[in-house]
């Protein structure tokens, strides 16, 4: 059994979906976590190795200040392969030689546009989890409460409060909004 921040993740469980266990992480999250970390999709907890192990505590621990993975460029429908005899160096230098040009392309496209290039922004990197996300949370609810809004005052009588009918099933949310979340 692997225990990451608190979080026991049985190894029997595919790492992908042992990843949700942790309170703030979805199915779509985990996808994108496992394909950041180099995790396969089928690989189990029990699979995995120390440094993958270590590399998700330290993510999942400050996903705000971890480093973002290059990208890579992807081939093109007319990619042909190079030929198997030549070199690694020459290989690398032709990959240098096409980034810079596309590299200058790029300053080129954003001296006339008058825009500078930016890179897409990283959906892993404002990630919440666990206590974190259930102080956010918390604070939300309090919020709403204070400024005295419907959906405060909902929270408040411990009602439904996006709208749910009340005449006969309110019988979850009265059971859940009995928490004073604020």
């Amino acid at each position: 059994m692997v225990h990451i921040l608190g979080v026991n993740l049985r190894d029997s469980h595919v790492a992908r979906f042992a990843l949700t266990k942790f309170y703030g992480i979805g199915q779509h999250t985990a996808h994108r976590l496992c394909a950041r970390l180099q995790i396969h999709d089928k690989c189990k907890m029990k699979d995995l190795s120390p440094y993958q192990i270590t590399a998700l505590a330290s993510f999942l621990s400050s996903p705000g200040t971890s480093i973002t993975p290059p990208r890579y460029p992807l081939a093109t429908s007319d990619y042909i392969p190079p030929p198997a005899n030549k070199s690694t160096q020459d290989l690398q230098g032709d990959f240098a030689a096409q980034k810079a040009s596309l590299e200058e392309k790029k300053l080129k496209r954003a001296r006339f546009t008058h825009v500078a290039p930016k890179a897409a922004p990283d959906p892993l990197k404002d990630l919440k989890l666990e206590s974190e996300l259930r102080r956010m949370i918390r604070e939300n609810i309090g919020h709403q409460r204070m400024i005295g809004s419907y959906v405060g005052r909902r929270h408040a009588m411990h009602l439904p409060v996006r709208g749910q009918n009340t005449q006969s099933n309110a019988k979850t949310a009265k059971k859940l909004n009995q928490l004073d979340r604020y």
